[in-house]
C-alpha cells in the first residue's frame, strides 16, 4: 500500500475516487480489497515482536 495523499488517488488502483462514499477509494470494491488486506494481516508495523504473556488459565474465571 502507498502512503496516504493529498491528491484523492485511491490507494489501491490509483485512479481518482468516484464517489465520497468510498474515500479514500474510488469504489466499494477497492475498500473491501483494502479490508481484506487488513484482515489477513498484510498491513503490519515493523518492529521487534512483544513478548505477551500466557494468560493463567486459574484467573480466567
Amino acid at each position: 500500500m502507498k502512503a496516504a495523499n493529498s491528491n484523492n488517488i485511491c490507494p489501491i488502483c490509483e485512479k481518482n475516487p468516484t464517489m465520497p462514499k468510498f474515500h479514500p477509494f474510488c469504489s466499494a470494491r477497492c475498500a473491501d480489497v483494502d479490508l481484506g488486506r487488513w484482515l489477513k494481516g498484510n498491513y503490519t508495523i515493523p518492529g521487534e515482536k512483544a513478548d505477551v504473556p500466557e494468560p493463567d488459565p486459574d484467573d480466567i474465571y
